[in-house]
């Protein structure tokens, strides 16, 4: 029996003993009351008994009622628009429970409780040792966060950009996505976002984003070595609810969004739809054809079908897609000086039309046992992207090079199938255990059929051959299984330990094959069908130490592993060179030790960070132009260490902020890479992508205009701060610190907010991203723009 249905059948065993009716008992009644502190009754506020499946809403006396499978501890979590979120622990015994009474403060008197899905079930923040960062949905809203780049530095010690396409190149900590797999990687409701090429990176109807820094291998598995990014959008329930948005701006900005939850059948069946569409022109113009470049449309959706066939099974459908359709796809200009000289102003002969189209549908069965929790998650994702028109590859106005690659639907399109089951302890059982157990398994097919054509200039640039084109052909296959578990044991006198594995396998196949054509002398192959395969196995461990001291103060102390894949460099350029070379995986091993404190009766949260993280068989990538081959090799140590300071604050009442600071010193104790010909050593150089140091402070009141609190204004203010950054490992190309101003104000009632928002408002040029041979992409100049959004509320 292979490997993989072992795992399975003991998955399946594992289900029975879970789903056992013997082992049910006697459920009890749980009712309840919520009032605002003044005392009036809340009509309309979210139950919800964490890790149980188990939600309801409060009718008009503010009451509710919830069928609990058994008496025991539960964590209740109750939210309200307007309300601070609110987190308790309570013991429910059956026949002896006065009704509940929660208790909600205004959310401009106290900081929201915060719960978090990042240890893979729900956990309040403040019992969770680790650096996390959290942003709910209004956070969301006033962050104005539209792209997962938009979360650069919201976060310390976290920087994410893109080289215009959009696929963003992530690092935490220093620990960057330097080749082409992420070394930070991103869930979307669950679900690995497995590549560069099957990254959702278009963001809205967002329920919760959750950023964990340092490696999560244990957990998460691959490419977490750096951290994770987990965004959750919100799912429908038994309220009807949604919002209608548009938003207008400079560049001819469009964003239109809308959304819509609600029953089909009351407490069984739920259904949801968001979709958006959105289009500007380019941040840059093309001074060759004298038009706008990396113009954007998009067409995106994210829709939901929940069935709850009992109070203990449920299932959930979700399809997402997003249709990215970019003319200009790689606004850069050759060197820095060309692009502070004339900011936004490039010259390119081919304009490079880029189609983006991803999807990503997946099935989610729950069910809250008597003795362990069991979920499964099924995810099926697709990318098809290609260049309409060919793209340029020297960024100048020469026929030197062009990159095609639409070659029909067959090739450029990446599948993943992934597999997710979980077990956990349920809520509700009496134990000084919490622990959660797993398996995961991933197929990836990725065909790939890339030309490089070269022009009548070529010779212009340096390579001595013109008027020709070389085709390269891959087929990669990748199959990986894993297993893994964790366990947090109390101690005595809040104490706490948490101990964890995970043990991954991964084969991966890769095929390649090279054709020449050149004009007036025909075609011929350069690279005969040449294949290879490899296995990786990786172990992550962590173990940790934590000391509650009160429910609202921690100390921790962890040491964690993560691991990036291994894998094959692509065709080598030059037919003389190995076409397969098989490069080791990379693994992160880092310590990191904090406190986190709640104080001023919940209107000051507070948490320090220290870091420490070595980085070994480092991959480092060499881009082979003109064919825009990434040959990686294994080479050097990076350590990275530092300290993050993060909190929020309620200053006074309506006055609220957010503030952090992070620090990072990364650097390669050993690195050495090929250049020219000649072995050169980079030992002692900065990590690339990783800001020095990042900052933040935001400041936003909000106030009333009437009386009865129904029409409130709000303004803000967010100053962003982004430490010396290098884009090449000579530590050659350097970005200067440099600070990003933006604002938002406007009026909100209970149906309709309006929003005026600017982004970079002083206007700042500053390199967001470059390649290693000195083609540069600037960050995004000064925005501004009106939202206008409609609520819909029951």
């Amino acid at each position: 029996m292979k490997k993989s249905a072992r795992l399975f059948f003991l998955f399946i065993c594992s289900l029975a003993v879970a789903v056992h009716p013997a082992l049910a008992q006697k459920p009890i009644q749980l009712t309840g009351v919520v009032k605002s502190i003044e005392g009036k009754v809340l009509e309309g506020a979210t139950i919800h008994l964490l890790n149980t499946g188990l939600y309801t809403v409060t009718g008009a006396n503010g009451g509710f009622t919830l069928t609990l499978p058994r008496e025991g501890n539960y964590t209740l979590e109750c939210s309200r628009t307007g309300y601070a979120h609110y987190i308790a622990e309570l013991y429910f015994e059956a026949g002896n429970q006065e009704p509940v009474l929660v208790v909600l403060q205004a959310r401009s008197q106290v900081l929201d409780e915060v719960m978090v899905t990042a240890e893979k079930r729900e956990v309040a923040l403040r019992k969770l040792p680790g650096a996390i960062t959290v942003l709910s949905a209004e956070k969301a809203e006033q962050y104005r966060i539209w792209n997962v780049q938009d979360l650069s530095s919201l976060s310390p010690n976290f920087y994410t950009t893109h080289s215009g396409d959009q696929r963003n190149v992530s690092g935490i900590r220093g620990i960057t996505t330097t080749s082409y797999t992420p070394a930070v990687t991103t869930y979307i409701d669950g679900v690995n976002q497995f590549s560069l090429d099957t990254y959702i990176a278009n963001l809205f109807d967002i329920e919760r984003i959750e950023i964990l820094r340092g490696p999560q291998g244990t957990l998460y598995g691959r490419n977490a070595m750096g951290g994770v990014i987990n965004i959750i959008t919100r799912e429908p329930g038994n309220t009807t609810n949604g919002y209608v948005e548009a938003n207008f701006g400079n560049y001819g900005l469009q964003r239109h969004t809308a959304a819509v939850r609600l029953p089909i059948v009351k407490d069984k069946l739920f259904a949801g739809v968001a979709t958006q569409i959105s289009k500007r022109k380019g941040f840059y113009t093309n001074t060759f054809t004298n038009t706008s470049f990396d113009k954007q449309n998009a067409f995106a959706g994210d829709y939901f079908l929940k069935y709850k066939a009992s109070a203990s099974w449920q299932f959930t459908l979700n399809f997402k897609h997003q249709n990215n359709r970019n003319s200009g796809a790689f606004p850069l200009v050759p060197d820095v000086q060309g692009a502070f000289a004339e900011p936004f102003r490039l010259q390119q002969n081919a304009v490079g039309e880029m189609v983006d189209n991803t999807s990503n549908t997946s099935l989610v069965v729950q069910h809250s046992g008597p003795r362990v929790n069991f979920s499964s998650q099924t995810a099926y994702q697709v990318n098809y992207r290609y260049y309409r028109s060919p793209l340029d590859g020297d960024f100048s106005p020469l026929d030197a090079v062009t990159i095609a690659n639409n070659f029909g639907n067959e090739w450029n399109r990446v599948k993943v199938l992934t597999q997710e089951f979980r077990l956990t302890n349920p809520a509700g059982r009496a134990s000084r255990l919490r622990w959660t157990a797993g398996a995961y398994f991933f197929h990836q097919n990725n065909p790939v059929k890339q030309a490089t054509v070269l022009g009548t200039q070529a010779q212009l640039i340096g390579i001595p051959d013109d008027n020709s084109i070389t085709t390269n052909t891959s087929l990669e296959k990748v199959n990986g299984q894993a297993l893994f578990g964790q366990v947090t044991y109390a101690l005595k006198k809040g104490w706490f330990l948490t101990a964890g594995l995970r043990a991954d396998r991964e084969e991966k196949y890769l095929s390649v094959r090279g054709d020449y054509e050149k004009a007036g002398v025909g075609s011929f192959v350069i690279r005969d069908d040449t294949a290879a395969r490899n296995r990786y196995t990786a172990f992550s461990p962590k173990i940790g130490l934590q000391y509650q001291v009160h429910p609202s103060a921690q100390f921790y102390i962890h040491f964690t592993r993560g691991y990036r894949a291994g894998g094959f460099t692509p065709m080598n350029a030059d037919p003389s060179q190995p076409p397969l070379y098989a490069y080791k995986p990379e693994y992160s091993s880092g310590w990191e030790t904090g406190m986190k404190q709640l104080l001023f009766n919940n209107t000051l949260s507070l948490s320090v960070t220290g870091f420490y993280t070595t980085v070994t068989d480092v991959q480092v990538p060499t881009l082979v132009l003109p064919g825009a081959i990434t040959v990686i090799r294994n080479t050097g140590k990076l350590v990275s260490k530092g300290i993050e300071v993060e909190g929020r604050a309620v200053l006074a009442k309506g006055l609220e902020s957010d503030f952090s600071i992070g620090y990072t010193n990364a650097r390669y104790k050993t690195l050495k890479v090929s250049s020219n010909g000649q072995v050169v050593d980079l030992g002692g150089k900065r990590q690339i992508y990783t800001p020095e140091r990042t900052g933040l402070i935001t400041l936003q009141y909000t106030g009333d205009l009437t009386r009865d609190h129904s029409l409130q204004f709000f303004i803000r203010g967010e100053w962003l701060y982004t430490g010396s950054t290098y884009f090449d490992l000579a530590n050659t190309i350097r970005q200067g610190a440099y600070g990003i101003f933006n604002t938002r104000a406007g009026i909100t009632s209970k149906y309709v907010e309006l929003a005026f928002w600017t982004r970079n408002l002083g206007d700042k040029k500053y390199i967001a991203y470059a390649y290693d041979f000195g083609a540069v992409h600037l960050g995004d100049p000064r925005q501004w723009g009106i939202t206008l959004r409609t609520k819909i509320i029951q």
